[in-house]
């Protein structure tokens, strides 16, 4: 059997520094000024946009006591607003979270099939937090978790191309040649994937350790990717997103990133 990636022994987290679309991207109105209200139920935690848009269209959100019609209703804050007839409490601070999800749980808040989540594994004394994008069932490693709705958004929408790093333990052969070709992009069963960047780190008797970067989040992408190489993966762990990486965590291990950090990261992301 293969030796497990090498970790870190625990210590104190370091902090860590951001990397330095010219997509047009719709304007929105003024940060100072009336903000959609879909955007401040976002970023107050509640639910993401899309969600918020869903919850308006099911008539469980109002102003005043008066179901809202449309998700593009203009407010400068929350005061009035119900959903589910509670009063909606004003956005706290931002906050954004490292976490290390184990293998063997779902990256959601509950599962018809009755699996573990990752709210099941998360350490006490945390806010109400939703994760940034997804892992697989059996895929391990770093998942940010916040309580703001709109930084969430932000960091999962494919034009900010924030880089994804992971390890993948495969079993078969291939190439470096092979992989060097995914920087190019390429097209499985009809879904196209993003260019990958992927390295052989080492070979044991029977399996490869491949590291990868890549800028999407489709689902299961990495693992899709390398079986259509003939490989089959046995491990996959997200070592980074972004600036922000796995060191100092063990499964189940929470951190903040501190509030120097979060800023610096938000703000390489406009």
């Amino acid at each position: 059997m293969a030796p497990p990636p090498q970790r870190t022994k625990r210590k104190p987290v370091p902090r860590h520094r951001p990397r330095g679309d010219n997509s047009r991207a719709r304007p929105e109105p003024r940060e100072d000024g009336p903000q959609r209200i879909a955007k401040l139920l976002a970023r107050a935690g509640i639910a993401s946009r899309r969600d918020v848009e869903r919850m308006i269209a099911e008539g469980r959100i109002a102003l005043n006591g008066e179901k809202l019609a449309t998700p593009a209703t203009l407010l400068t804050d929350l005061s009035g607003v119900t959903v589910d007839g509670k009063p909606v409490r004003p956005a706290a601070a931002t906050r954004l979270f490292r976490f290390y999800k184990p293998q063997g749980t779902i990256t959601a808040a509950r599962d018809p099939a009755g699996r573990a989540t990752i709210y099941d594994r998360l350490p006490p004394g945390l806010p109400r937090v939703m994760p940034v994008g997804r892992l697989d069932f059996m895929t391990e490693g770093l998942l940010l978790l916040t309580n703001d709705g709109e930084l969430k958004r932000k960091l999962e929408l494919p034009r900010t191309a924030v880089v994804r790093q992971y390890r993948a333990r495969a079993f078969g052969h291939v190439t470096q040649a092979q992989l060097d070709r995914l920087a190019e992009g390429i097209t499985i069963e009809g879904i196209h994937y993003g260019s990958i960047i992927a390295n052989l780190e080492r070979r044991t008797s029977r399996n490869f350790w491949i590291e990868l970067s890549l800028t999407e989040g489709k689902n299961r992408e990495v693992r899709r990717v390398l079986a259509h190489l003939g490989l089959q993966v046995s491990r996959l762990i997200r070592t980074a997103y972004g600036p922000l990486s796995l060191d100092g965590l063990e499964p189940c291990d929470a951190d903040e990133v501190p509030q120097v950090d979060l800023d610096a990261f938000r703000a390489a992301l406009k």
